[in-house]
């Protein structure tokens, strides 16, 4: 059986917010095809890799991805053929060398992406190996817990709350399967504490409820209402975790961060001073981009202040980029890293960035976007590189849900050998 590269096809496919992506496939000279779709984010970071959209106004609002389709098939597709599909770490550079751009502007993220995901789809396939058992090899045990986006607001609903994603995290439990069920009828409860009080019940981008509420505390007391009620222990069996954005709100000129429900700007120091408050009050483990992306001095700050109690994630800190994960390091910004593989663009430099943080004892978490598809690439990376943590949405919305299928096959197809990680990826 041969795994030479004998074809590359790409063709644009819709995401889940109804918008053009990227779908990529690889075929191998063994007849194996390797497919991979590319995920789009709502709130980005300044310093992503660059996802190229055409930009015509005429057709699909500006955001078609014909340009980057083109990409694949026209500049890519024939440096790729012939290559051994299992020479992953070769293929992703040539794919970074033949865009020639620091941040993959050339020929889109998007269309780079899609190669280097399809390429290891397909050397997957031809050696008759999952993904996360060809990534991980024989380590490949550990069962990420899950970090549930059932509450929105900031630029993910319009209901005047600052936080953008709150989050359920069922991480008191000896399995998988038993998280993923935990979490499960806590959202169900959660549906039925707003229904209860006239809140709205529709869900966002990622599944999650938005109701209108006047103040974020609002939202994690339902939150730990819906956990009880479903039978569970706050704090014991399931934790909170806040994604905040605060890019979002970020005001450059002033030098300081502009809430909605507060008059005037808030400086660094009083953002801190309410995650300690926040702390104090609820069972939070995780605080993601509490701070802005460039933001360096507050997130030191926020590190010294909070980094010996909860896991401080950045995000559009360090868009996956190793280069800002190690000014990081060297700045004592935080003390965990959200890993995005659409942030940087391929699979060796997004293993990079988890192997650079493990090294200096930091967590990672694995994440969707809020532009996704059916692909489940992201559940087996997590097993595969032991991450312990994964964020891919509510138990909700099909795109979301294949991720959590995918994780239970996993967990099914390991048997014994498979670990949750549990209450240890919690720990600082």
């Amino acid at each position: 059986m041969s795994a030479t590269i004998f074809d590359v096809h790409a063709r644009m496919i819709l995401d889940s917010r109804g918008n053009p992506t990227v779908e990529v496939e690889v075929v191998t000279e063994d007849g194996v095809v390797g497919r991979a779709s590319v995920p789009s984010g709502a709130s980005t970071g300044t310093h992503e890799a660059v996802e190229l959209r055409d930009g015509d106004k005429a057709r699909w609002l500006g955001k078609g991805v014909d340009s980057a389709v083109n990409n694949v098939v026209v500049a890519l597709a024939g440096h790729l053929v012939g290559l051994d599909a299992t020479d992953q770490r070769a293929i992703d550079r040539l794919l970074i060398d033949v865009d020639g751009s620091p941040n993959k502007k050339n020929l889109g993220a998007n269309a780079i992406l899609g190669c280097s995901l399809a390429v290891a789809r397909a050397a997957a396939l031809s050696l008759d190996l999952p993904l996360y058992r060809y990534i991980g090899g024989t380590n490949a045990c550990v069962l990420p817990v899950p970090l549930m986006n059932v509450l929105n607001g900031g630029a993910h609903a319009d209901n005047g709350l600052d936080i953008q994603e709150f989050m359920l995290v069922p991480a008191g439990f000896e399995r998988f399967s038993d998280a993923l069920r935990c979490g499960t009828e806590v959202y169900h409860a959660l549906r039925a504490v707003l229904k209860t009080r006239g809140l709205s019940t529709a869900v966002g981008d990622e599944g999650g409820f938005a109701p209108r509420l006047e103040q974020d505390t609002e939202a994690l007391d339902l939150l730990l209402h819906a956990i009880e009620k479903a039978g569970y222990k706050p704090g014991k069996q399931v934790f909170l975790a806040l994604d905040v954005a605060a890019s979002g709100f970020w005001d450059e000129g002033a030098g300081a961060y502009r809430l909605r429900n507060r008059e005037g700007v808030v400086s660094s120091a009083e953002m801190i001073e309410f995650y300690v408050g926040l702390a104090d009050r609820y069972p939070l483990v995780i605080l993601e981009d509490g701070l802005a992306e460039d933001d360096w001095a507050g997130w030191t700050a926020l590190q010294a202040r909070l980094g010996e109690r909860i896991q401080l994630v950045g995000d559009d800190l360090f868009v996956t980029n190793s280069e800002r994960i190690r000014r990081g390091f060297r700045e004592q910004a935080a003390n965990a890293v959200l890993i995005k593989v659409n942030q940087i663009g391929t699979l060796t430099e997004t293993l990079d960035a988890i192997t650079l943080a493990h090294r200096h004892g930091w967590r990672t978490v694995v994440s969707h976007r809020s532009g996704e598809t059916e692909d489940t690439s992201i559940a087996d990376l997590a097993v595969a590189a032991g991450t312990g943590l994964i964020k891919t949405g509510a138990p909700c919305r099909t795109e979301r849900i294949a991720k959590y299928n995918q994780l239970l096959r996993i967990e099914e197809e390991l048997g014994d050998a498979a670990r949750f990680a549990g209450p240890s990826a919690l720990s600082r």
